[in-house]
Formats: C-alpha cells, sequence, structure tokens
C-alpha cells in the first residue's frame, strides 16, 4: 500500500479508493470480503471495517449482510469529498467527466465574479491581482501555469464571500488539473487566456458585476466549446462504419 503518513485504515482507504476511480473494480461488482481484504493487505480486521464504513461514508461502496462489498453507482458518489477528488485525478478521467466539470463551473464560477464584484474587500483584490501576476509570469515562464491558473479561480470563489463557494475550492482545483490533462500543453495559459483573466479582475474591481459575470461567463464557453468538440470527434471515430 501507499508508503505514506496514513494510518493502516487511512492507507487502506487510500488503495481501494484509488483502484475504482482507475477501473480495477466497476460500479456494482464486488470486492473481496473483509476478512479476504484484511488478508490481502495484512491489516486487523478492525481496522478493514473502518475503512469500508469510511468508504461507505463516501459513497463509493455499499456494505451489506450477504450482499457483500459492492462499488456504488456513480450518482451515489460524494464528488466535493476532497479524497475523492484526488482519487479521481490518480485514476482515468475521461472528456465526458471533464465536460461534467464544466457544466458544474457554468453554475459557480460567473456567479462568484458576479458576488466578488459586489462584496470583495480589500485583501481579496489583492489576492486575484497576485494570482493575475503568476499568471503573467507564467506566460514567460517564470511560474508554475497550472497553480497560477488554480490560484486565480480559488481567489475569485474566496472573494464571492459565500461559504458554499469558498468550500468548492478543491473541486475548481481537480476541475482545472483535468482540463489541463486532457489539453496537454506545457503551457496553460496563454496571453488571450491571461487577458481574459485580466478583464475578469478589471471588471470585479471596478464593481461591475453583470460584467464581471460575462466575463467570466465567455472563458467558460471558450473551453467547453473546445470539449464539446473532442468529444464530437472521438463519438465519430467510435460509430460504426
Amino acid at each position: 500500500m501507499d508508503s505514506s503518513h496514513r494510518n493502516l485504515t487511512q492507507q487502506l482507504v487510500h488503495e481501494l479508493g484509488k483502484q475504482i476511480m482507475q477501473g480495477h473494480y466497476k460500479v456494482g461488482s464486488s470486492l473481496p470480503s473483509e476478512a479476504e481484504l484484511s488478508n490481502q493487505f495484512s491489516i486487523s480486521r478492525t481496522a478493514t471495517r473502518e475503512a469500508v464504513k469510511m468508504l461507505t461514508a463516501k459513497g463509493l461502496i455499499t456494505s451489506r449482510p450477504r450482499q457483500g462489498i459492492r462499488v456504488a453507482d456513480t450518482k451515489h458518489w460524494n464528488l466535493f469529498d476532497a479524497d475523492v477528488l484526488n482519487w479521481i485525478l490518480l485514476g482515468k478521467p475521461d472528456l465526458y467527466l471533464l465536460r461534467h466539470f464544466l457544466q458544474l463551473r457554468f453554475a459557480i464560477e460567473p456567479e462568484a465574479a458576479y458576488l466578488a464584484a459586489l462584496y470583495a474587500k480589500e485583501e481579496d483584490l489583492q489576492a486575484i491581482e497576485r494570482a493575475l501576476e503568476r499568471m503573467k509570469d507564467a506566460t514567460n515562464g517564470m511560474d508554475d501555469t497550472h497553480e497560477a491558473d488554480i490560484a486565480f479561480h480559488q481567489s475569485i470563489l474566496a472573494a464571492s464571500t459565500n461559504p458554499f463557494f469558498i468550500q468548492l475550492n478543491n473541486f475548481i482545483a481537480t476541475a482545472l488539473k483535468v482540463n489541463l490533462r486532457f489539453t496537454q500543453r506545457m503551457q496553460a495559459v496563454t496571453r488571450d487566456e491571461y487577458q481574459a483573466h485580466v478583464d475578469i479582475f478589471t471588471h470585479i474591481k471596478n464593481k461591475d458585476s453583470q460584467a464581471a459575470f460575462d466575463a467570466a461567463m465567455v472563458t467558460q464557453k471558450a473551453t467547453m466549446a473546445i470539449v464539446n468538440e473532442q468529444i464530437a470527434e472521438l463519438e465519430e471515430a467510435q460509430a460504426p462504419a
């Protein structure tokens, strides 16, 4: 198992969660019994039972008498759980999952920009501006392009002052990382994209909430168009002749 600072229960939770996301165990399929898992991973039945409870709480599995342990339908997975989001990145995210991420970002990020224009404090604006500076440095290879982009979007969530949006930090980070995996480019922030982010910040700073919303929506639509095009190409290639 993963040799980290996790205790044995946490290590088993991580290993099984990762295997589910990697497709080793499919939705509806059975996992080994608690006794088998205990022997397989050389940990106590108590630690194994606790790991099963934790994965059940995350919605990934069900455990019932006479039915054993099974992988739950994806609609029951707690996709906002920090561990589950991490396992998604370790697994095999596909274009359809990326589109699902983007569909939710449509509902979150433009509204967060709208709220930031209304409620952002000076320290919030400074945080967004620092992220923008990192993005500018990234276009010249002077900063990590991925982390700079993530920092910008997370700083807008924080500036919205909405506690529900703020707690979506991990979701936004994962969505952006999945997006970057499919773009497969070293430079995640082009100059045009940097300017689009500048526009969002400018509207927030000027307290023009509708313009901030519209500018954020433009960037989301551009990304969605690319993903929809890639999905269409994939489906065309897979269609029977």
